[in-house]
């Protein structure tokens, strides 16, 4: 399973699919309750942007969002030049196969295409290394996010 695309999610299977690997990442291997991993910013809106990984069977392999505008301004600071990726997550059979690079440049992509300067992250501290080596650096304080530890970090694209 080395063969996989990564694309916009666009309509209500590929929603789906994405909280599918959010599910199992996030709530079933993370523990994170379902009711804080799903918010407004899952539904189909102008401020949000979905990305998806699929195998060449079109199975689900990964997930993340970028949130620009109105919809980041909680997480950039109120600057509309920045958005902010989140929810990425590569499901358990798929680690080790570059699904999460390829997703972070896509969602990277998706942000230059709306003009913005910079992208946002709060980075789970163990996955600091990984955004790291994308060119992001870490910024603040480490925080408490459902009751995992995390940086914020920022890539200028």
């Amino acid at each position: 399973m080395s063969s996989f695309v990564v694309r916009a999610a666009v309509g209500p299977a590929d929603r789906e699919a994405c909280f599918a690997v959010r599910k199992e990442v996030f709530v079933v291997e993370q523990r994170v309750s379902a009711e804080i991993e799903y918010d407004t910013f899952d539904a189909e809106n102008a401020d949000t942007v979905h990305v998806l990984a699929v195998d060449a069977d079109g199975q689900p392999l990964g997930t993340g969002r970028l949130l620009h505008g109105e919809a980041a301004a909680d997480k950039t600071g109120g600057d509309p030049s920045v958005g902010s990726l989140g929810r990425l997550a590569v499901s358990k059979a798929a680690r080790g196969l570059g699904v999460g690079v390829a997703l972070v440049r896509a969602i990277e992509e998706a942000a230059r295409e709306r003009g913005l300067a910079a992208v946002d992250l709060h980075a789970q501290t163990h996955a600091l290394g990984f955004y790291e080596r994308l060119g992001y650096v870490a910024y603040g304080a480490e925080f408490l996010d459902a009751g995992i530890g995390h940086r914020a970090m920022r890539r200028a694209l």
